[in-house]
């Protein structure tokens, strides 16, 4: 067996090259450099119209120096109103020698030179063509393009249309008014669409927030309480007067309830009241500090005919009231001038046999003799007039004080409530006036109470 050298195998190769198997089995080598197809293919770039990005940013660095350099001398250029023309950007330029030899044959002053800066005024008329200048090309005060120009000419022509009276209002500040932000004004406007026409179910998360809210009233507004529905209303006076203290309940019952209480009887045809909102007054009750002093009094201070106030006594009469509310209420009824519908309500008050005070006792008895004639026999013989006739209210109510509170009076007050029946004597009750008053017992005290100035305020 032969051996082989070092020098047999030296000049042989192991394997084929590797670009010659690929050549071999098909393959496809790159025969140019990768840079140059990047050249070739930005060539044939530029040939079709397109730039690589080096190129584009180099331009667009270009584009921005050329733009700074503008800005600067724009910058330069702004001068007053007045132009001035000084020697001074003479001296502080550099000069090149051939414009050192054009600027030494002119003749210079050492006067000048000593001097410095010297201010030359221009003509006024140049001085008025180089403002209309400015101002036409926008320089003197920042961009003033063409739309500007449109708007200012629109408004000044407004402006001259309008009266100096309205001019005068537009420019007084309001005192009282408030900015709510757009986004809930449109939120609440869209509770108001809803509540418009709502019938049952539950109320929207944002309504039921309102009473929590400090401006209230003024997001309530928004909301248009006169198109809500009565189911809306009878939902909401549970809302508010079971989360509002009664001084805020009280403006919420004015505001939405006693509104919605007279325009729904004057606009049904039976002058009748809806049932839900007969259920919201019953549910204002439930403070009723806030329904006498945001409802009662209100609707008796104003036009109330006795069909309104015969509906809101029922509501009254079916309620379950505090002693010391109905008793001041009571007294401020009775200390207000005499209209039927009042004595509606005072009839009520009395029918629901409360233990009363006597400071409220004694104002009942005062109530019903101011409705005598206090004269001399002598003058009421000869005179021949007669007292205009009451309303039965007035005499009903009468007749519910003598039954209940008989035994609470003093007999001065008896006496005087004898000769007040029959002075406005009614056939059918005052007989019955009469027998009660007869029929009860003088109240035991030390002495004879007076009426007092001082007012219970329970409210």
């Amino acid at each position: 067996m032969g051996k082989i050298s070092v020098s047999d195998t030296k000049g042989k190769q192991r394997h084929n090259p590797l670009y010659k198997d690929i050549s071999e089995q098909g393959g496809n080598l790159r025969s140019a450099p990768k840079h140059a197809n990047f050249q070739q293919k930005n060539k044939k770039q530029e040939e079709e119209g397109f730039l690589d990005a080096s190129t584009s940013r180099k331009i667009l660095q270009l584009a921005k120096e050329q733009q700074q350099e503008i800005d600067e001398e724009e910058d330069s250029a702004k001068i007053e109103d007045k132009p001035v023309f000084t020697t001074s950007s003479y001296k502080d330029k550099d000069f090149d020698s051939e414009d050192e030899e054009e600027y030494s044959e002119f003749e210079v002053d050492e006067e000048y030179e000593e001097e410095g800066d010297e201010e030359y005024e221009v003509d006024e008329r140049d001085a008025e063509m180089f403002e209309k200048y400015l101002q036409s090309t926008g320089s003197n005060g920042g961009s003033f393009n063409l739309a500007d120009k449109i708007m200012a000419k629109i408004q000044e022509k407004e402006e001259s249309k309008a009266s100096p009276a309205s001019s005068s209002v537009l420019k007084q500040k309001p005192v009282d008014a408030v900015l709510l932000p757009p986004k809930v004004i449109a939120a609440y406007e869209k509770i108001g669409q809803i509540l418009s026409t709502y019938t049952h179910g539950k109320l929207p998360k944002l309504f039921k927030v309102l009473p929590t809210l400090r401006n209230w009233e003024d997001v309530l507004y928004v909301t248009n309480p006169e198109g809500w529905t009565p189911h809306a209303v009878y939902e909401a006076t549970k809302l508010f007067v079971s989360n509002l203290q009664a001084p805020e309940a009280q403006k919420f019952v004015e505001q939405v309830l006693l509104e919605r209480f007279r325009t729904c009887i004057e606009e049904t045809e039976d002058h009748s009241l809806n049932y839900h909102l007969y259920r919201s007054l019953k549910k204002s009750l439930y403070k009723p500090a806030a329904f006498f002093k945001g409802f009662l009094l209100p609707l008796v201070d104003g036009y109330c005919s006795v069909r309104e106030a015969t509906i809101a006594a029922s509501v009254l009469a079916k309620a379950s009231v505090p002693v010391l509310h109905s008793s001041v209420a009571l007294t401020q009824l009775l200390q207000r001038d005499f209209k039927p519908a009042t004595t509606v309500f005072i009839r009520v008050l009395i029918e629901k046999k409360y233990a009363l005070p006597y400071q409220t006792l004694d104002e009942l008895v005062f109530y019903f003799m101011r409705f005598r004639k206090v004269e001399q026999e002598s003058l009421m013989a000869d005179s021949e007039e007669k007292l205009p006739a009451l309303p039965v209210v007035w005499h009903k109510a009468f007749l519910a004080f003598a039954q209940r509170y008989k035994n609470d009076i003093t007999d001065d007050q008896r006496d005087f409530l004898l000769e007040t029946v029959r002075q406005r004597f009614h056939s059918g009750i005052g007989p019955e006036i009469r027998r009660e008053l007869l029929a009860g017992n003088a109240r035991v005290t030390s002495q004879a109470p007076v009426k007092e100035a001082v007012m219970i305020d329970a409210f």
